[in-house]
């Protein structure tokens, strides 16, 4: 086969202890396949490796930064060999494959016209988008943008067979929980302070999962084959204890941590994958919600009309839920954060914000709060049977951890959650 030569260039992670670091040893196109090849290696693995092009603005030989634009995370979908994933051993033949023609409109590079940018990242500073395979297992796949994953986001796979985690950036960014006081639909009693505002900053970043958990991603954790309708509408009527495990003993968060049961929905994830997965607390819901909104709704909507486009509520479902993303992303990309599914949390319900831990929640049911009896756990997001005004950002509902309601206004599902530090 006939082979074209590329510039070829080194991308080096910054110096650090131990630091990864890449040197791109190669890259070549083939004249008739127009498949790029790019070849590197690795020093102090393990790391996850990300493949970027750019193209040369001058044609001539230049290391210029400016002289260079990034090609389209959109156009890098038909990539696969040592890229997107884990490499764990240092190697001097790693390679890389990408098909242009499939989805870049140039296809071909002229000699100086290209370039390869080979980015090694820590376990512990993961790119944006992490993709698990759970009919596969193994290793996720890993994306910086979410127009790199094969397919789009908007392929049936990444809500059956296919769990997308985008990464929050959360860390140290002081943000307003809570509603103000003038927000309307606010929930408020005399003896509830659910909604009440205060300012909250959390310590570190974590992935959450950017469609509600679907009826066949939930049987493919379970060990059910999937099978009949509505395999891609959001699984319901499921308790926090069958997410997790029992929240009276071992598996009470937070005072035994995120130790979960083995036999629970995020003790199976966690078997499948090898990730900490679990339920987001309540403050991490609602941050990657408001995906910096202060308004009531995500879309930057007040009124209770204004949020309508950005889910499913009794005002426009039909009564029953719809297929995952049908409605429009919040501006961080997360889908159904409002409607369709109600959606468990980790926090008991409380009083806050007196006596409680802003990042984790109360240690245990407070022993003079009216729902202390029941073991009542948060519930966020509304759902298709509630109306839009019970799902702003804000909104709490409380529900007993261990009861299955199967009535139509507690159609409550869950949305994952993990670290952004990854297992391996």
């Amino acid at each position: 086969m006939k082979k074209c030569l590329v510039a070829v260039f080194a991308l080096t992670a910054l110096v650090c202890a131990a630091a990864p670091k890449v040197t791109v040893s190669s890259v070549a196109q083939d004249a008739e396949s127009r498949m790029v090849t790019v070849g590197y290696a690795l020093e102090n693995a393990p790391a996850i490796i990300t493949l970027g092009m750019e193209t040369n603005r001058t044609g001539a030989a230049t290391e210029d930064p400016a002289d260079w634009i990034a090609v389209d995370e959109g156009s890098l979908q038909r990539v696969w060999g040592d890229v997107n994933k884990i490499v764990r051993s240092d190697g001097a033949a790693y390679q890389i494959n990408w098909r242009p023609d499939f989805s870049w409109p140039y296809h071909t590079f002229a000699a100086n016209a290209a370039r390869a940018v080979v980015k090694a990242w820590t376990l512990d500073d993961p790119p944006d988008y992490a993709v698990f395979n759970l009919a596969a297992g193994g290793d996720p796949a890993f994306y910086t943008d979410l127009k790199a994953l094969p397919g789009g986001v908007s392929d049936d796979v990444y809500k059956t067979d296919c769990l997308v985690m985008r990464r929050v950036h959360a860390t140290g960014v002081p943000w307003r929980r809570g509603s103000p006081f003038t927000e309307a639909n606010r929930r408020y009693t005399n003896d509830q302070h659910i909604e009440d505002p205060f300012m909250c900053v959390l310590s570190s970043d974590y992935y959450l999962g950017v469609f509600e958990l679907t009826v066949h991603q939930y049987d493919r954790i379970t060990g059910v084959v999937p099978s009949g309708d509505g395999l891609r509408k959001p699984i319901l009527h499921i308790t926090w204890n069958n997410c997790r495990g029992d929240s009276s003993g071992d598996n009470n968060w937070p005072t035994k941590g995120h130790a979960v049961s083995a036999a629970s929905v995020m003790g199976k994830l966690r078997g499948v994958t090898g990730q900490e997965f679990d339920l987001p607390t309540a403050s991490q819901w609602e941050f990657a919600c408001r995906a910096g909104c202060t308004a009531a709704y995500s879309n930057g909507g007040q009124a209770a009309a204004d949020g309508l486009p950005a889910g499913w509520f009794s005002e426009n479902a039909s009564g029953s839920a719809h297929d995952a993303g049908e409605r429009a992303a919040n501006s961080w990309g997360f889908y159904d954060m409002h409607g369709n599914a109600s959606e468990w949390v980790l926090d008991w319900v409380s009083n806050y914000p007196m006596n409680y831990d802003h990042e984790n929640g109360p240690d245990a049911a407070p022993q003079d709060h009216i729902y202390m009896t029941g073991l009542y756990r948060m519930v966020k997001g509304g759902g298709f049977a509630q109306a839009v005004g019970s799902a702003r950002s804000a909104s709490v509902s409380a529900w007993s951890v261990a009861t299955g309601y199967t009535d139509q206004p507690a159609q409550i599902g869950c949305r994952v959650c993990m670290p952004a530090v990854i297992q391996h």
